[in-house]
């Protein structure tokens, strides 16, 4: 079976079109279940990206075709991410939520002659894997080490750690923990719970137990990280003085109706706020909200696919539609550019993407709406993951 699928690669490397009217991008994501509105993001990014730039590059025309994975399932990404390299002829692979669907897949691209765009999964390690992946959306050492010296500096000494139990959790605790001794604070504890868990109680107990001024956590968006924070509010630890910080995935926008006036004041780290303030944002918004029907549902994946789409469009203008991945990666490293959320660029050593990190708080506006406010700015943030793992 192994030398079917690699004699079947390979037969598609030669048989490539050298000058292809459609070039097909392949974007695997959650697209029904519970992870669904994040899927429904990646779709809203791409379509506005077409909205504002158009589906051609040059002569050829790109036709994005979309495989589901509602969870994190790393044998059937692998095998849907095959199935557009040999059945569909995809040129580049793209989209991936989790981390594990993501690298999954990375096995396949050198022989399959094709790049990959992550535009959402936040592992440091994924870079590694493969020299054709190339990174649009964040990692979790980016996003979370900056909160450390936040947290210490505002006169907090003692701190727990809760994250899921995967890669980016780990690389969040890691990333946060490393920061805040580093400062002079003191982690009491870390907590990791399995992706699935639902039933916080006996979470919040042990942070109560562990007698910590502050918590941090991380959990994927969705309804798991929506969840924890509305156990947290509910636990009586808010009103006891303990303070919750996280990254931005536990105050994606569209869950902040849900979570109400507890979480104001709320601190979180992130690369995306929709209410960032920039020309490009407001465009970028005006046409996402556009795609995906209810503005309301907009949400940090959608950025990392509209900047996806462009690092793709380079590739394409790069290669003048050829198939030829390590072309395409080559001419997007050092590339710059003017993102909806920032200044960003892919470090042409680590093909990870260079953007500001925000601090943002949890505020009310005129009209009674939730929203990120932006109100520190850590520009220029590299990956500190990277060369954690070297």
């Amino acid at each position: 079976m192994k030398r079917l699928i690699a004699s079947a690669l390979a037969a598609l490397c030669l048989c490539s079109t050298a000058y292809a009217d459609t070039i097909k991008v392949g974007v695997i994501g959650p697209f029904s279940g519970p992870f669904a509105l994040q899927g429904k993001n990646f779709k809203a990014g791409i379509d506005a990206w077409f909205a504002l730039h158009g589906n051609k590059v040059g002569d050829d025309e790109i036709q994005v075709i979309y495989r589901d994975v509602p969870h994190a399932d790393p044998a059937q990404s692998k095998a849907l991410s095959q199935e557009l390299v040999v059945k569909e002829g995809v040129q580049y692979l793209a989209g991936y939520y989790f981390t594990p669907d993501a690298m999954a897949a990375t096995s396949l691209l050198e022989q399959a002659n094709v790049p990959m765009v992550v535009m959402n999964a936040a592992s440091s390690g994924i870079v590694i894997k493969s020299p054709y992946v190339v990174r649009t959306s964040f990692t979790l050492w980016q996003t979370a080490s900056p909160i450390g010296k936040v947290v210490f500096d505002a006169g907090i000494k003692q701190a727990v750690s809760v994250v899921s139990d995967y890669a980016p959790g780990i690389d969040a605790d890691s990333a946060f923990s490393t920061a805040f001794t580093e400062a002079g604070g003191e982690m009491l504890e870390t907590v990791r719970m399995p992706l699935d868990t639902n039933d916080f109680s006996p979470i919040m107990q042990r942070i109560r137990d562990s007698g910590a001024q502050a918590v941090f956590a991380f959990l994927p968006s969705g309804p798991t990280a929506l969840g924890f924070v509305k156990s947290f509010n509910d636990s009586g630890l808010k009103a006891d003085g303990v303070k919750l910080f996280a990254t931005g995935d536990l105050t994606q926008e569209p869950d902040l109706p849900a979570l109400g006036d507890a979480t104001l004041g709320m601190q979180t780290t992130f690369h995306y706020a929709v209410s960032h303030d920039s020309p490009e944002n407001k465009a970028f918004v005006e046409a996402a909200s556009k795609a995906i029907g209810d503005p309301k549902e907009l949400s940090f994946p959608a950025v990392g696919a509209f900047d996806g789409m462009y690092v793709i469009s380079k590739m394409i203008e790069a290669t003048g539609g050829t198939q030829d991945a390590k072309k395409a990666v080559e001419a997007v490293k050092g590339l710059s550019w003017e993102s909806p959320r920032g200044p960003v660029s892919i470090a042409p050593g680590t093909r990870h993407i260079t953007q500001n990190i925000y601090l943002r708080e949890v505020a009310k506006s005129a009209v009674g709406a939730y929203y990120n406010k932006e109100i520190q700015t850590f520009a220029n943030q590299g990956d500190p993951g990277l060369a954690a793992i070297k």
